[in-house]
């Protein structure tokens, strides 16, 4: 097996519990990450679609607007150093929220407006304030779809981002990390079996050499024996000789 496609790890015990964990912490890392992705998809097509409807709303509310413009100003002459005065107040208020998809923060802007503020400070106007109150109306339509507009685009860039980096991990985790751990679990795996195979015929060796050794022994022992029974035999050997010359005589 080559080294490139392992970590570098001592085969023992301890290695192979390491990376048994290691490798459970990958594959639950990778089920995690491949859900969060998902769900961004999920999400990014939602967002998508509503983006696209208010991009169309959009044009249409726009063409009205400025229809409407045109309108006041044919009835009531040139409005805008009027509206200018009567405006005390803020004419729009935003507020950034932020929202949270699979521990993805997402900006988004939320209007925050009193309208009863806007009409009394209109009020007081007199030829053609019917008129200038519906172009105001349609141009408030027309910001809050155009304010819309910024915030999914925004949160459309954002989970962009977000899915290419899960991705990307889950890619790593799936194609490189996992495979890693894998292989150097083999490797550990292969090289204990073979410690083991070598652990086992060292003993059988050692085994074998004992009785070897107890079987030398043995025959020594034997032959010891012989060597001194021997000495004895030829100690009675001449009187046996001696014995017989008499008998002859």
């Amino acid at each position: 097996m080559s080294s490139t496609n392992r970590y570098p790890a001592l085969p023992s015990r301890m290695s192979l519990i390491a990376f048994k964990t290691r490798l459970k912490g990958a594959q639950k890392g990778h089920s995690l990450l491949k859900k969060k992705a998902d769900a961004l998809v999920m999400r990014y097509r939602s967002i998508m679609t509503e983006l696209r409807n208010a991009k169309l709303d959009a044009i249409k509310l726009v063409k009205d607007a400025h229809f409407t413009v045109t309108s006041a100003t044919f009835i009531a002459g040139d409005i805008s150093f009027a509206v200018q005065e009567s405006l005390k107040v803020q004419p729009y208020k935003t507020q950034v929220h932020v929202d949270n998809v699979a521990g993805v923060q997402i900006p988004t802007l939320r209007s925050n407006n009193d309208d009863a503020e806007v009409l009394q400070a209109l009020a007081g106007l007199g030829k053609g304030g019917e008129q200038i109150k519906i172009a105001r109306k349609t141009f408030r339509e027309t910001v809050t779809t155009l304010i819309k507009i910024a915030s999914l685009q925004s949160a459309w860039v954002t989970l962009d981002i977000a899915i290419k980096v899960t991705n990307r991990r889950v890619n790593a985790l799936e194609k490189v990390v996992i495979p890693r751990v894998q292989n150097t679990l083999s490797y550990i795996g292969s090289e204990l079996d073979e410690q083991e195979r070598e652990e086992f015929f060292r003993l059988k060796m050692v085994q074998k050499k004992k009785k070897q050794l107890a079987k030398a022994k043995l025959e020594a022992e034997v032959a010891l024996a012989a060597v001194s029974a021997a000495p004895a035999a030829n100690l009675l050997q001449p009187e046996l000789d001696h014995n017989e010359d008499d008998i002859v005589v």
